[in-house]
């Protein structure tokens, strides 16, 4: 099933890498090590990992023993600042027809579009990619504890 939440996929790439290298913060990672831990392309990795470098976000070193880093301390990267360092600013839509012919005031879903943009934004602007860093450990531990 789709999810109702669209977020494009270069954004959620951008969102997970960024997890990622956090999680992993000891060391540089190769483009081809978080592709596979990610299961994504590594092409289109790079160009997202390019997108967060020219953000400030990331750096990157070439050469054998270079590959990426954050560029900052996770506790200082919002989710919606690495969003919109991908997709640009996020918008606040309230019609699905992008235009209300209702007016704005006779929605046939009431306020729920209103109400979900809401919280999406809430919970990016409050959450710090040092919040979640845990997800792919934790992972980890239930892959090795099965």
């Amino acid at each position: 099933m789709d999810n109702v939440l669209k977020i494009s996929e270069a954004a959620s790439i951008a969102l997970h890498a960024i997890v990622y290298l956090a999680d992993n913060k000891d060391h540089k990672l190769s483009n081809h090590e978080i592709a596979s831990a990610l299961k994504v392309s590594e092409a289109h990795l790079s160009k997202v990992l390019q997108r967060l470098s020219k953000a400030g976000m990331v750096e990157s070193n070439r050469g054998p023993k270079g590959g990426f880093v954050l560029a900052k301390d996770p506790a200082e990267i919002t989710l919606l600042q690495v969003y919109e360092a991908i997709e640009g600013p996020l918008p606040n839509s309230y019609c699905l027809l992008g235009s209300p012919i209702c007016g704005g005031e006779n929605c046939i879903l009431g306020n729920l579009i209103k109400n979900l943009n809401r919280e999406v934004r809430e919970y990016m602007e409050k959450t710090r990619v040092a919040d979640v860093t845990k997800v792919f450990s934790e992972e980890k531990e239930a892959s090795c504890a099965s």
